[in-house]
């Protein structure tokens, strides 16, 4: 995990855990419970964030959760590492922190109709095509760094390496930071968590001065 203090405006706290890996959670829950955040910002979209919500901290029984091919080779990759869960236990257990606590917690990302929006808009047909072949690639062969944090950026890397997949995932990035900073305007302390492989993105723009 990486984590980084951004500010003004308000106290920021950036986390970065690696996505799926069970020894991150106990990580992420250290930090915020070190920073004291009033709020957190999270990097999902508000139908993902009801969603996990409803079924893994509201409820007690958990659903099965189905997985696409590529990402039953993610965990299969980073096994290795530790224990691995889905849904992402970083962020399962930031919920429950924030439930305990009474503390309130905001999605970063677009709506599911908005991402629709951005993807369209900047991923056309050929780019799909190589994306997909990108994904079979790398599930077959997936990366083997000595590291988890290695392990997520050279996955993010190989999948996401396209012209129109590096804007697409700039614009997402450019929609999180905006909703962090409206965050930060209004709270003194504000916790961020986006998935490992986001955060060089995601931190300078919460850093720069806002357009």
């Amino acid at each position: 995990m990486i984590s980084a203090r951004v500010g003004p405006p308000g106290d920021l706290l950036v986390l970065g855990p690696v996505r799926g890996l069970s020894s991150e959670a106990a990580q992420v829950v250290a930090e915020l419970d070190a920073f004291r955040p009033e709020t957190i910002g999270v990097g999902l979209s508000p139908e993902e964030l009801r969603s996990l919500s409803e079924y893994f901290v509201v409820h007690d029984a958990e659903p099965i959760v189905p997985l696409t091919t590529n990402e039953t080779s993610e965990v299969r990759g980073l096994v290795r590492f530790g224990e691995v869960r889905v849904p992402n236990p970083s962020i399962v257990e930031t919920l429950r922190y924030a439930a305990a606590r009474g503390l309130p917690v905001e999605p970063l990302d677009p709506s599911d109709e908005t991402y629709a929006a951005l993807f369209t808009e900047h991923i056309g047909y050929l780019e799909l095509v190589r994306r997909t072949v990108r994904e079979r690639r790398v599930a077959r062969n997936p990366p083997a760094p000595s590291t988890p944090d290695e392990f997520a950026l050279a996955w993010d890397a190989e999948i996401g390496h396209g012209r129109g997949s590096r804007r697409f995932a700039g614009a997402r990035d450019d929609e999180l930071a905006a909703a962090a900073r409206r965050l930060a305007a209004e709270h003194r302390r504000v916790a961020v968590l986006v998935d490992r492989e986001r955060f060089p993105s995601v931190q300078p723009r919460l850093a720069a001065a806002p357009k």
